[in-house]
């Protein structure tokens, strides 16, 4: 680790306390450790709030949901009287029950900003008032459906630019939205439910919030609790269940959103340690990086790193490097002198292997990267360390003596630049036989 990190909250061996991280980047439950302690805020109290002054931009937190039903407007309501009593200045600037019960009976105390009416065609329609928020200037709002389209004549077309101005008037703003509703992940979710969404929200919305909080919930106890009437009236009850909320569409749209989930505390994660200077490896998960060129054993080297990371249910990066400088001239020279007349038609070969290469590592699923450098290893091992890699497949050494001397070894150079990372040899003799 870099020895410019000293933080009061340090281990020992000079790494940060892991408590220190998981409350400084809201990395834990935040509200589970509210609900056990009355001390702790996922938001901050009403001094930290006097203590940024008015003029600084307000919290964005946001509970995300696979689906409707599964519990993301109980929650929000539940932080709120957490939040009320802690002491915090907390009211609803919308909330949206769907006359379900329990949800009603949730709001209970808690201040309610009364809604706007609009006319539209000889309708009077309700909306939230977000100039009668901002007017009151809470230190919290809690409000329901951020995806949600606003009625024709109101300030701006969408709740989420509604939120956007709230949280520039210095105020913290608590939200529910469902994975569904991300532009991003339209097409996807139409194909897996054969529903076009019409309400989207975009990604960069969800990539600024402070916190985002997975509500979820097992598909089959999701259905059951549909059955019961919980979520739908009975009349939508069946044509629900036999429709969008079949078990595999909540299966497909939970794990996106566990995945969802998982991106933004990885980057809460990366921010972290690249604020504290921290360049040694944390294994949070593991990435398998594969070097590979024009040799024709690349193959199967690609091919024993897809089963490493296959088996550690890992991502897996294939980096290439195009040589530049010095050492490109010097193996230009050396192929000038092994192929002569014919180096042309060794270097269109050579393109085509490597393309192909690529492309088969493509096919199994990994991320292809290519760089240019002078140093081989320097360029994997800066790839290694930008990526958080943990394991790093490479082909056995195959130069001999003379080319050693010549080029170096990248093998020997990467073992000592990346010591914090295992690194797997995969036998040249058995990548050539299993190629052929």
């Amino acid at each position: 680790m870099n020895s410019q990190y000293s933080g009061k909250h340090a281990q020992e061996d000079g790494r940060p306390d892991p408590e220190a991280l998981l409350n400084r980047y809201n990395l834990r439950d935040s509200d589970a450790e509210a609900s056990s302690s009355p001390a702790a805020a996922s938001l901050p109290d009403e001094d930290d709030q006097e203590a940024r002054g008015q003029s600084q931009r307000g919290r964005l937190r946001v509970y995300l949901g696979a689906a409707a039903g599964v519990g993301k407007t109980f929650a929000m309501l539940n932080e709120g009287h957490r939040r009320k009593e802690r002491g915090t200045d907390v009211v609803i600037g919308y909330v949206e029950t769907h006359k379900r019960a329990q949800t009603q009976a949730q709001v209970r105390d808690l201040e309610l900003i009364p809604r706007q009416k609009i006319e539209y065609r000889g309708v009077t329609l309700e909306e939230m008032d977000t100039e009668a928020i901002i007017a009151r200037h809470p230190q919290v709002v809690l409000i329901d459906e951020l995806a949600h389209t606003n009625v024709a004549g109101s300030k701006h077309a969408k709740r989420y630019q509604d939120v956007m101005e709230i949280l520039d008037a210095g105020i913290d703003v608590v939200t529910t939205v469902n994975v569904q509703h991300l532009e991003s992940l339209n097409d996807l979710v139409l194909s897996i439910t054969g529903i076009r969404v019409r309400e989207t929200l975009p990604d960069r919305i969800l990539d600024q919030a402070d916190e985002v909080e997975l509500i979820d919930i097992a598909p089959n106890a999701l259905r059951q609790r549909m059955r019961h009437g919980n979520i739908y009236p009975p009349e939508r009850i069946e044509p629900a269940l036999s429709n969008f909320f079949r078990e595999g569409n909540l299966t497909a749209l939970r794990e996106l959103a566990l995945r969802l989930t998982a991106n933004k505390t990885e980057s809460q994660l990366q921010r972290y340690m690249t604020e504290h200077d921290i360049t040694s490896q944390w294994a949070t998960t593991e990435r398998v990086l594969v070097g590979f060129d024009d040799r024709p054993y690349s193959r199967s080297i690609i091919r024993d790193a897809w089963r490493l990371a296959h088996g550690l249910h890992a991502d897996l990066i294939a980096v290439s490097v195009q040589l530049e400088g010095y050492p490109a001239f010097i193996r230009h020279l050396m192929t000038l002198l092994k192929h002569g007349g014919h180096v042309q038609e060794f270097r269109a070969e050579q393109r085509q292997r490597l393309e192909e290469h690529a492309q088969f590592a493509e096919d199994l699923g990994a991320e292809v990267m290519r760089v240019t450098s002078s140093d081989i290893a320097n360029a994997l091992s800066d790839v290694a360390t930008m990526r958080h890699v943990t394991q790093i497949v490479l082909g056995q050494p195959s130069h001999n003596r003379w080319e050693n001397l010549l080029y170096g070894s990248v093998t020997n150079r990467l073992l000592r630049l990346k010591s914090d990372v295992d690194i797997h040899l995969v036998p040249v003799r058995r990548s050539q036989k299993s190629s052929e």
